[in-house]
């Protein structure tokens, strides 16, 4: 049996592909989920990779799931923090519900999961912690002060921690994704993703989530040992920092 990896959002999208990918380099995956019922349980059915429920802005929640998994499959060696969640809005329009649930979730997820692994990642002198941020957390994006707002705190989170676990063994880093073909993005409007979204982006086209994946399974490698704090922007050449 591989090192253990929890996915967090791991069962749809960007997720479900970083879950897919690290199953078949070895490792043993857990997919957390938040409401998705019937996507959660095709997924277990299809790829055999155990799913667990729970909310990852309820800290408790997460501390529970974080013991059944490690109860079921042993010590998180691997945390991909994914799940996430939009609330858009132009900012006048914005209710601080709007506001609130996406920190909770898009930020603060990321304390209320690594919180708990921490500890034995520093006692085991091993750890890697990614963050999948977005390049909407890099350059902005109008009706997105919220979404942004989450997403540029995770780089904040990755860039601090990653000096906290530095010594003892525990990398911690981000990816940055642009438009990715994601069941999401691939409902908005035809003539909008032709006219407005791939004209940004120089390659021509969306990226895959496989892609994206492929960029984790890097960073959770033994070979990237040396790479800390950094983050990896794949977004087809739309924004370079």
């Amino acid at each position: 049996m591989g090192r253990v990896a929890l996915v967090t959002g791991g069962s749809r999208g960007i997720g479900a592909a970083i879950s897919k990918a690290l199953k078949d380099a070895g490792y043993s995956v857990a997919a957390n989920y938040a409401g998705n019922d019937d996507a959660a349980n095709a997924f277990k059915d299809e790829t055999g990779i155990a799913v667990y429920k729970w909310s990852v802005a309820d800290y408790d929640a997460c501390a529970e799931g974080i013991k059944k998994v490690e109860a079921d499959l042993g010590p998180v060696e691997v945390l991909v923090n994914n799940a996430g969640i939009t609330r858009d809005a132009m900012f006048h329009k914005m209710t601080s519900q709007q506001w609130t649930d996406v920190i909770n979730t898009n930020l603060t997820g990321l304390f209320n999961m690594t919180h708990p692994v921490w500890p034995g990642m520093r006692d085991r002198k091993f750890g890697r912690v990614i963050n999948i941020s977005s390049v909407n957390g890099q350059k902005g994006q109008a009706g997105q002060a919220n979404y942004s707002a989450a997403k540029s705190g995770d780089l904040g989170f990755t860039k601090a921690l990653s000096q906290e676990g530095a010594r003892a063994g525990i990398t911690v880093n981000a990816i940055c994704p642009g438009y990715i073909g994601t069941e999401m993005v691939r409902a908005i409007d035809e003539k909008v993703l032709n006219e407005r979204i791939l004209p940004q982006i120089p390659v021509g086209r969306l990226g895959e989530p496989e892609e994206i994946a492929r960029c984790v399974l890097f960073l959770a490698s033994d070979e990237a040992g040396f790479i800390t704090g950094s983050t990896i922007s794949a977004n087809g050449g739309q924004f370079f920092v």
